[in-house]
């Protein structure tokens, strides 16, 4: 009923009504750099030494063009479609505030953060070996208000440069800016915690250079540099809250680089409480069992969040603190992927490692977490009781993780319980067999008696004695289901839970190459697909989207693996 009533309310149709909806609680809240230009100027890289964000003007594209927007999220907040159309809307997220009515700001904002690979703290990437270069580079807030009760951020990713850039030009090229689009609106039809994806405008125009692959290239590093049409891509968020964030102004603490370092670290921590907690701790608590709560609410998000991204075969190439939101959900689709055929070692950057691979994803997010917690260490010196109490909470991280994917495995296989012999059973034989993830256990969401609907998933032809191993386990899960009794309703769960239509890289670069050409279609089609991947689709789309990888994109370069150039 809610859902009908909401349906019927007017919707925003013009940027006027928009801006009246602007509530700008960090900027209100937070400390600006004392150091930066109020009117935004701040497009030189420099070292940022205090405050919590840096007020910036974006660099507006040139000679914009209207690629797509997200209808599902126009709908949610409560927006009418033809907004996207306007030419005030259009200018303003493509980079130009100076068309922001009042109430809206005519300058966004920069955030920094440090940087942790692992739970190790790193400055030398930092062009000035302090740490007080990295941040938001190329991305600045541009919008903070509350659509229909909830509070969203609006950011610019591609906007130009800030003082975070380290020298970067400051631009997302079309390509990157495609994939990120589908990929956060994807994930959220997966039911997956995601920043989400807003507009999407291209110029045709301005051109950049990146590093890249040669057509049909099979080389695991870019082998020359490509003329790219730069985008501008609007992701929507509850905040942009990252782990880095805390760990900068708690190393900030720590050092004692600044007589107020431990006050705008507390002062952080309360804005992240209001923004992303309010609803689930308790105001009148004492700030230190505020923490502690806080502690534990990010454990049990971002274990689930790791669960349900092994659920859906979804790999964060670069899950280093600076791209974990303490919000709990997907941030920054960079390097990301999605594992076709099945590896635990499925890493899709070339620049990741092993270490932030497939299966290797609930060690990363346990080092982000102690990292996390960490940060939160400086403003407990005081309290032994409750210093001892997060700890406790940081070590168990790995034991409510162990506890999330045995839910995840066992729910996936349509079982009440997880059976460690029948899961790594199956995996095993995935492995042997070069059986493609989601393919599989989508096609075991059928209940099938025999092996024989299963080899159409599988990368490689099973040797009679695979196909017995694979006929011994189907039979050993199917008793464990009591398949023949509650067949159908196991199916029914089982399709609630594993995706039919998911990413495929294979699929999108065409859509990001037609978009080069100016045709959007593709990836309006893609997002068509992408927004109901547990229902059955028409056989048309079938036939195109639910299928193996051809053998030609096995290796190749930008397709099977990528740097993380955009």
């Amino acid at each position: 009923m809610a859902n009908d009533t909401s349906d019927q309310s007017p919707k925003i149709a013009s940027i006027e009504a928009f801006a009246k909806l602007a509530d700008y609680s960090l900027m209100n809240t937070l400390n600006a750099d004392p150091d930066a230009q109020k009117n935004g100027d701040e497009h030189q890289p420099r070292q940022v030494y205090s405050g919590h964000f840096v007020p910036v003007k974006p660099t507006p594209l040139p000679d914009a063009q209207y690629a797509a927007h997200s209808q599902n999220l126009f709908a949610e907040l409560g927006l009418a479609d033809e907004l996207a159309q306007q030419p005030e809307f259009q200018r303003i997220f493509s980079g130009d505030l100076s068309y922001a009515p009042a109430p809206m700001s005519k300058v966004g904002w920069a955030t920094g953060y440090a940087l942790s690979i692992y739970g190790t703290e790193y400055t030398q990437q930092c062009p000035f070996g302090t740490g007080n270069g990295y941040g938001d580079g190329r991305a600045m807030s541009v919008f903070e208000g509350v659509f229909q009760g909830k509070r969203w951020e609006m950011q610019l990713k591609g906007g130009g440069r800030t003082p975070y850039c380290r020298g970067g030009d400051g631009r997302a090229v079309l390509r990157s800016s495609v994939r990120e689009f589908l990929a956060q609106e994807a994930m959220h039809a997966l039911g997956i915690p995601t920043s989400r994806s807003l507009s999407l405008f291209v110029s045709h125009s301005e051109h950049v250079n990146r590093p890249w692959y040669r057509e049909g290239s099979q080389s695991n590093d870019p082998e020359i540099m490509v003329s790219n049409p730069v985008a501008i891509s609007t992701r929507v968020a509850p905040s942009f809250i990252r782990v880095g964030q805390l760990e900068l102004f708690a190393r900030r603490a720590r050092s004692g680089a600044h007589p107020n370092a431990l006050n705008e670290l507390e002062m952080l921590v309360r804005h992240l409480i209001n923004r992303e907690y309010s609803e689930d701790i308790d105001q009148t608590l004492t700030f230190s069992d505020q923490l502690i709560k806080l502690a534990q609410l990010l454990c049990e998000r971002l274990s689930n969040l790791v669960a349900d991204w092994i659920r859906v075969g979804y790999c964060q190439g670069n899950f280093n603190g600076d791209n974990c939101p303490a919000g709990g959900y997907t941030l920054d689709y960079g390097p990301f992927g999605f594992c076709e055929m099945f590896d635990p070692a499925f890493q899709p950057w070339t620049g990741g490692g092993r270490h932030f691979a497939f299966l290797n994803q609930p060690l990363a997010a346990h080092q982000n977490f102690s990292m996390f917690c960490k940060s939160l260490e400086p403003l407990l010196q005081k309290e032994e009781g409750s210093l001892a109490a997060l700890r406790q909470t940081r070590d168990q991280f790995m034991e409510v993780m162990k506890q999330k994917l045995d839910s995840m495995w066992a729910s996936k296989l349509g079982m009440e319980y997880y059976d460690s012999d029948l899961v790594m059973g199956l995996l095993n034989l995935m492995v042997s067999t070069r059986a493609d993830f989601n393919m599989l256990f989508r096609e075991l969401s059928h209940v099938p008696k025999d092996t024989s609907s299963l080899t159409c998933t599988f990368y490689q032809t099973a040797t009679d004695e695979q196909l017995t191993q694979w006929q011994q386990w189907l039979d050993q899960w199917r008793d464990a289901i009591r398949a023949n009794e509650q067949h159908e309703r196991v199916s029914q769960v089982m399709k609630q839970v594993n995706p039919k239509y998911t990413w495929r890289e294979w699929l999108i670069v065409p859509a990001y190459q037609a978009a080069e050409q100016g045709n959007y279609a593709p990836l309006q089609e893609l997002q068509t697909v992408l927004n109901t991947p547990y229902q059955e689709q028409s056989k048309e789309i079938e036939d195109k989207y639910y299928r193996l990888r051809p053998e030609e994109f096995y290796r190749m370069g930008g397709v099977s693996h990528y740097s993380c150039s955009s």
